[in-house]
Order: structure tokens, then sequence, then C-alpha cells
């Protein structure tokens, strides 16, 4: 399996090039923030190294300034006439500074220190304090002359900031040379110095950039009572207004928290409407939020007799940790009735500071009083923290670990439950996606025996996750357009096979370049390319080697799920031995198309009957057709509430909209949504299960009809064990 170092580690040079490389791009390059005009019809081999010179010249500006990267881009003077200056950058007011910077970019992260690059800056300094303007180009003129300006109101600390795309020290002969210039500037006071920036505090600087940022919180509780240790804490009462507030922050509220708010549940719905109707008593019947941070600022408005009045704390670095339903709920309920804002919070803070052990286990503690599936307590895994920053530095997605009301759409990332199921299948043993086949809870039993460990350590590369992802999909979307073709055991095996299938295809897929940086995804391009005819090949092969195997009266489910016969059958369907050479595997289970159809249940009946979505499942709001899409863009634009739902197990009004918070019907909804768009064209009738996508892809009518064929397979097979 492909691995990477760990953040604690010390990076390749080539990932940080890379992940450098995408960032300077991302925040410069494609946001057009640069002044590129001198490039045009300049060869894409002469204009890539420029572009990317000037976006690192002003990453640095904003590592030393802390510029916005507009005003950073602003401060590139790099071009003809420069005068060895890249930017300058004048940071005026009550503490003035002025930048002078010049950067060298290396592909390969082995910019040169060039001791002439120092002679150059320094040239360009003496213009400036020589008021001699002229020779620089347009932009750097006007600037230049800005930093006269701001230098002559007194000794104005001046710093020469040379970065450099490289990981080994400068040279001796380029120290020097900036030690030199200082002492021609500073023979009148110290005004002078120099920053040297490498490659790995460039590279830190943009994973900072998309780290979460830290949330500060006000607030006032009475009344209330403190502990000063072991841990400083407080406990007390805050008015649900300031609790609405603290949502404003989004999901950075709640970093530390091992799940996200699960959005419109019936329990938060119960929440909302008693802050709505009956406010007074949300103190009585709410547990509270607790909420841990790295500091608090306390004012007391007594000094004799604090207890007696409210008390002002300033937290820095915040997150709630337990409570997060209650913090979406009281943030919705306020925003609709003003009546909510009065409502009573009870409310713990801790200040943990810097004791990282202490807050993860005040995190799992205070967790267990609630319904918290394993998977929640991987949140805390710094692994997952590191594969999250990767995803977003190398390949721009979004890696979800919590557990939140809707993961991300395909297109912009993937969660660990996806990741994980990815990484058991593309593993050379089989046991693990026997063991996953029909409990997922699985994927997160640690120790030698466990999945979580044998497919998360070593921590694998970006690439390889998500490579692996891609496929995994694939095969999903194979299998379940071929399901309408099959019955029987063939449609069994579609249904519980999904993972020792996709097994078989990793084993027949060339699997030597999926762990390699690859940013153009080209490897699993050409790989899912393959699934399909790789699935419709595999798929009559695989049911008649368990039939071979274990008869044509074995439980296919049970066959998936057992370790030893996945290894039986993964094993003769890879050496072709289930058949004498040459002869063709008989798909014996492949549907006969039939004249006339019988009339199917109702979908939402088999659902709730069966008990197939558990309650507050999420679903997503799909379009049918492109005019339907075209009609309901803009609207479901407006409130990203609009296109979500969940699940309730109701057998008449089973979908729970998240934009208002009441039941429908699937058919029902869509409709609703039809008429507050303002769809003039809208068709009298829908087909809602259709609409209605469930995490796993499928919509509802789908997975209705997936679980319908089961059932009636299980009527055709022996049941007892095999």
């Amino acid at each position: 399996m492909g691995t990477e170092k760990n953040k604690g580690g010390t990076a390749d040079s080539a990932l940080q090039v890379r992940q450098v490389e995408k960032a300077l791009r991302t925040v410069y390059v494609d946001t057009g923030l640069l002044h590129v005009g001198d490039l045009e019809g300049k060869s894409e081999q002469e204009r890539e190294p420029r572009l990317l010179s000037r976006a690192l010249t002003a990453q640095a500006v904003r590592m030393v300034t802390g510029f916005s990267p507009k005003e950073a881009a602003d401060t590139v003077i790099d071009g003809m006439a420069d005068q060895g200056i890249d930017a300058i950058a004048v940071v005026d007011g009550a503490d003035p500074h002025i930048y002078l910077v010049q950067a060298k970019w290396s592909q390969h992260a082995q910019a040169k220190s060039e001791r002439e690059a120092v002679l150059e800056l320094l040239a360009g300094l003496r213009l400036i304090d020589d008021e001699d303007f002229s020779a620089f180009n347009p932009r750097g003129r006007q600037l230049a002359e800005y930093a006269k300006t701001v230098m002559s109101k007194g000794p104005v600390p001046v710093t020469q900031v040379v970065v450099l795309m490289r990981n080994d020290e400068v040279i001796e002969g380029f120290k020097h040379a900036l030690a030199s210039g200082e002492r021609e500037f500073n023979r009148y006071g110290s005004v002078l110095d120099h920053r040297i920036i490498l490659a790995p505090e460039v590279w830190g600087s943009v994973r900072d950039d998309l780290a979460p940022k830290p949330v500060d919180l006000e607030t006032v509780l009475f009344p209330w009572f403190g502990i000063t240790a072991p841990y400083e804490s407080y406990q007390g009462v805050v008015t649900a207004e300031q609790v609405a507030e603290w949502a404003q922050h989004g999901s950075h509220l709640f970093n530390l928290n091992i799940r996200n708010p699960l959005g419109r549940t019936l329990i938060n719905n119960e929440l909302i409407e008693t802050l709505t109707e009956e406010p007074a008593h949300f103190w009585y019947f709410n547990n509270g939020v607790t909420v841990l941070c790295e500091s608090a600022e306390k004012t007391y408005q007594s000094m004799r007799t604090p207890h007696t009045f409210p008390i002002t704390l300033k937290l820095r670095n915040a997150s709630v940790v337990n409570g997060a339903q209650t913090v979406r709920s009281v943030a919705e309920a306020v925003a609709v009735d003003d009546d909510a804002a009065s409502a009573h919070v009870p409310v713990r803070i801790i200040v943990t500071g810097t004791a990282v052990d202490f807050a993860k286990r005040t995190t799992q503690a205070t967790n267990r009083q609630n319904r918290v599936e394993p998977r929640d307590f991987i949140a805390l895994d710094p692994v997952q923290a590191v594969i999250m920053e990767e995803m977003r530095a190398e390949l721009g997605l979004e890696y979800s670990v919590r557990r939140s009301e809707l993961d991300p759409p395909e297109d912009t990332g993937c969660s660990v439950v996806e990741a994980a199921c990815a990484l058991a299948c593309v593993h050379r043993d089989s046991q693990y996606v026997a063991r996953m086949a029909t409990n997922m809870d699985v994927l997160w039993e640690r120790g030698a025996q466990g999945i979580y460990d044998v497919v998360f350590r070593p921590r694998p590369s970006v690439h390889f996750l998500w490579n692996a992802v891609l496929v995994l999909r694939a095969v999903r979307r194979s299998l379940l357009h071929l399901r309408g073709r099959y019955q029987g055991r063939g449609a069994a095996l579609i249904e519980h096979g999904t993972y020792l299938i996709a097994h078989l295809v990793f084993r027949r897929l060339d699997t030597e370049g999926i762990d390699e940086p690859d940013p153009s995804l080209e490897w699993s391009a050409a790989a899912v390319a393959r699934v399909g005819d790789l699935v419709e090949e595999l798929l009559p092969k695989v049911a008649a080697t368990i039939d071979s195997l274990y008869t044509d009266r074995s439980r296919i489910q049970a066959v998936c799920a057992d370790s030893v016969r996945c290894r039986e059958v993964a094993s003769l369907v890879l050496q072709a031995d289930s058949l004498p050479d040459g002869q063709e595997t008989p798909d014996r289970y492949r549907r006969v198309p039939t004249k006339r159809k019988p009339r199917r249940p109702n979908a939402v009946h088999v659902l709730v009957d069966q008990g197939i979505l558990e309650e507050g499942a999420p679903l997503t709001m799909v379009t049918a057709y492109p005019v339907e899409a075209e009609a309901l863009k803009n609207w479901l634009a407006e409130d990203e509430r609009r296109g979500r739902a969940t699940w309730v197990n109701h057998r008449t009004k089973p979908v729970l909209w998240a934009a208002d918070g009441k039941q429908y019907s699937p058919s029902g909804l869509v409709t609703q949504m039809w008429e507050l768009a303002a769809w003039e064209q809208r068709p009298v009738a829908n087909q809602g299960t259709a609409r209605w996508v469930t995490a796993s892809g499928e919509t509802l009518a789908d997975l209705a009809w997936r679980v319908l064929g089961t059932l009636e397979e299980a009527g055709e097979e022996d049941l007892s064990p095999a």
C-alpha cells in the first residue's frame, strides 16, 4: 500500500513542491490576481516558471505581512526593470515596515542561492534610498516612491526577504553577501535585516492556509460557578440568542467534536418545537452544551461578590465537543421565532490549554451518554486529520471524517467510510471484504485483528486512497446498471457481493501506479474505463464458481460474508480454475425479458416495512431531466437546505425536509418544491422516490426494488445455513 510520511516528519521535496504549486495556482494564478500582461505571447515553457515565481513572491509577502492574497499580489513588480526586486511590500501606520522580496522558484526544490541575487536586491534598495525611482518599471516606481515616503518618517525597519524553493540551507557566500549589505545600511543605526524562507516554511504556510481557523467566542454566563483545578472550568446558563451567534462560525465550531450536527431529525425537531413553543422549559429538557477552549479571559462585574453578577468569558480556540445538535437546533429556532432567543441553555466550559490528551478524553466521555457509532471515535485519530489536510493540499478535495448530515458530493471528495471500504477492497487479502459484507462497524475495529489499522496504517497516500475510491464507485455503478438484467442468485450476488466483485476488479487491474502522485488522475481514468467490462466478465464467473464449490442451493449472502469461502472463490476466479480452458462461463442467472411485468408494491412501504433506512438517514434531491434541473437550479442554490432531507420511518410521509422541518411524501415534497420554485411548465405528477437519493447513491426507488429482489430470491432459495 502506498504511504507518505506523517506531517510530524519531514515531507519529501516532491510532495512539498506539488502541494505548494497547487496552492499557488489556486490562490494567485487561476484567480487572475497577478499582473501578467508582460507575459502575453510568451511560450508555455517560459511563462509557467515566471507565473509560479510571482505567485511564490506573493505568498512570501503574505507570510511576512499578513496581507490578503490580493494585497500581496499587488506588491509584485517582477518583470522588466524590476531592479532585482520581485516585490515591494509597504506596511504603513503605527508600526511601519518595508519588505523587499526576491523569489526563486524550482520545480525540483533546487533553487540556487546565488550571491549575485543578493547584490541585485541591495542595488535596488540603494535606488530607493537615493530616490532614483525612474529606473523601475511603472508599478515598481509607484511602490518604490511609497516605500521611500514611509522610510522618511523616521528609522523604519527594512527587511530583505529571500524565498527559495529548496530544502537545503543556503551557501555561506549567500549569507556573507547579505551580512555585508546590512553593514553598509546600518552604519548609523540598525535598520536593515533579512529573512530567508525555504521550501519547508512555504509548504507549512500553504498547509496553514488550508487548516480550519481557530474559533473565538464571547459569552455571558449567569447564574454560574467556576472550578480552578485541575482544569479551569465554568458552568452556568447562557441565552439561546448567544448560542445562535456561536452557530455562525459554521462547522469550524465543532472541530474537536466526533461528529457534526446531524441536521433535521425528529429529535432535533422536538428541540426546535420546545424552543419556539415553550422556551422557558428548554433548560429542563436539554442536557446542554460542553465547550473546550485553549484559554479563557474573564471579566467580573464585581470584585467582592462576582457570583452574584454575570461573568463575561472570551474563549480562545473554542470547540463544541458535546451538544452540536443543540447548537444547530437553537440557531434554527431563533432564526424563525424571536421568543426562542430568551430560552436558557445549560453550558459547561473547560479550559484545556495544551492538554491534548485530556481534551480527547473529555470529548469521548461527554459523548458516551448519547448514541455514538464506533466510526465517531475515528475522528480523534491524528491519521485522519493528516489525510484530510493532504486531500485538500494535493487534490483540492474534501474528506469527511465526522458523521454529518451529508457526505461530500462525489465530485468534491469522499467520506472516511467510503475510503475505508475502497482500501479494504484493494487489499490483496479477501478476508476484509468478507468481514464488512454485512456489518460496516467492523471497519472501525482497532488492533492486529481489526480492519481499521490494516487499511490506515501505515497511512495511505491520498492518491492511493482517491484512486481506490474512484474504482469502487465505478464498480458500484456497473453493478447497479446490471441489476435489472439478473435474477435469483445473480441478483443476490450483485446485492451482497459488491465488495467481493470490487476486490476481484482490483486484482485484475494493473495497480502498480495506483499510489503515484497524479494530479491529472490518469491512472484512475484508465482503470475506471475498464471496470464495466471487468464487472460484466466477473459476475457470471463468480456466480458459477460459488455454484461449483458450494452448490446452487448455498446462500450467496453467507458465502460473501465468509472469509474462508471468499478466499476460495477469489483464488479460483483469479486462477481461471473454475471452468476448463476455453469453455465459456454460463450466465445462467441472466434475466430473460418478459412481455409483462407484475405491478410492483409501493417503494416507501417496502423500505419502511423492511426497516432498510435508519431514522435520520440523509437524502439528497436529484432532478430527473435537464428541463427540471434548469428550472430548479437557481432556487436550490439560494438555500442549500432545499435540496436536503432526512428519512423518517413513516408509511405516508417519510421525508423530513431540511428547509422547513416538516414531513412529506417523496412525490408531495417534489410537487411542493416545483411550486415554490415557480416552475410554470411543471408536470402534473412525478415519481418522488426516483428523485431522492440515499447516502449509497441509490434513489429510494432503486433501493426498494433491490430489496424486493432480494426478498423474492430468499423465497426461491434454501434459507438454511450452508
